[in-house]
């Protein structure tokens, strides 16, 4: 699946699936301004590291369509890519797309050919390379995986790292989809994955939609199946892993790895490279976004909790490095210690 974003450059608009609605209806989100797409990506119509930062490329080629016929145009741009740098705080690839835009910018003011036209121009065909080279890198690391994965596993998986997560085809689900088209003959347990239950929405959904056994499970259920010998290796996404390794990803994310670790599973982290902010030493550094307390305290609209009664609502936990058996990139697998696996990626 790569039709969930989707950008007309003609009109311009960024047209995104509005992954809030699934599985029950399958509504579009039509983004005409670089402010419609910190909406989109703030109130998670897409989500997902690597979906969010090319729906914020996109989002660049649209502040500068803006731009046009303003005197002061460039601080106008300025002021619309911070904007869109900072609509969610944990996943790097968000700010990362806004830095190749940023050098982008700074490139074409060196050789003379600064508009705002030439910059949508620069901008949207940054944005669709940036979009076919995600769909690629998922790919790769669907193959990268491979060595792994026996016939006949049965692959743990929390929140969706799947394609509506990426460009297409996913990161962990990318893991899942290379095995099943190998025909490792796999099966897929979801956890829901509370408060937002993007593992039973969207998950159980995709693979579903694609013919993969998919089994979902509470979250909290994870050990009582790992006890029952059903999961044989667990496989997650992640928004950004710091240089040593320590891993960002969906809330519950870190107590599955530590179950993992107590039953002797193979826990695996699968992200493009795209994902590593070597410039964070540890996971201590990340930023974790909080979000609304009625994700936590309603759901559909209707209380399932006491009025007055506040909520933590951590979008997102930070494994441990320890805790994880291989991290599976693009570029291959990364095994510890990471520190020096991931560095040698960044060697000059």
């Amino acid at each position: 699946m790569e039709d969930h974003i989707v950008f007309n450059a003609d009109i311009p608009a960024l047209d995104l699936l509005d992954q809030r609605l699934l599985p029950l209806e399958e509504r579009r989100f039509v983004c005409r301004t670089s402010q419609d797409a910190c909406t989109a990506i703030k109130t998670m119509v897409v989500r997902g590291a690597p979906a969010i930062g090319v729906s914020a490329a996109f989002a660049c080629a649209l502040a500068a369509h803006e731009a046009e016929g303003r005197k002061d145009w460039e601080s106008f741009l300025e002021q619309a890519l911070a904007e869109i740098a900072q609509a969610r705080p944990t996943a790097v690839n968000l700010s990362w797309a806004v830095e190749k835009m940023q050098g982008i910018w700074q490139k074409a003011a060196r050789e003379g050919e600064l508009t705002p036209a030439t910059l949508f121009r620069l901008f949207t065909e940054k944005a669709l390379a940036m979009q076919a080279e995600d769909i690629a890198s998922c790919r790769a690391i669907g193959q990268a995986s491979l060595e792994l994965v026996r016939p006949n596993d049965c692959i743990l998986t929390h929140c969706n790292a799947g394609a509506l997560a990426t460009a297409g085809y996913g990161t962990a689900l990318g893991v899942v989809r290379a095995a099943w088209e190998a025909g490792r003959n796999i099966t897929v347990i979801a956890d829901e994955t509370r408060p937002l239950l993007q593992g039973a929405r969207l998950t159980a959904w995709e693979l579903h939609r694609d013919g993969i056994p998919v089994t979902l499970a509470c979250d909290d259920s994870c050990a009582c199946l790992m006890s029952r010998g059903m999961v044989n290796l667990v496989v997650v996404g992640a928004d950004r892993i710091a240089a040593n390794g320590d891993t960002a990803n969906k809330i519950g994310t870190m107590g599955v790895a530590i179950m993992a670790r107590h039953f002797n599973i193979p826990f695996y982290v699968a992200a493009p490279v795209s994902t590593i902010d070597a410039s964070l030493a540890s996971g201590d550094l990340i930023p974790i976004e909080q979000r609304a307390r009625e994700e936590v305290t309603c759901i559909n609209g209707r209380d399932i909790a006491p009025q007055g009664v506040n909520a933590f609502n951590f979008a997102f936990d930070v494994t441990p490095n320890n805790l994880i058996t291989a991290i599976i990139t693009d570029r291959g697998l990364l095994y510890p210690p990471y520190t020096d696996s991931i560095g040698r990626l960044f060697v000059a």
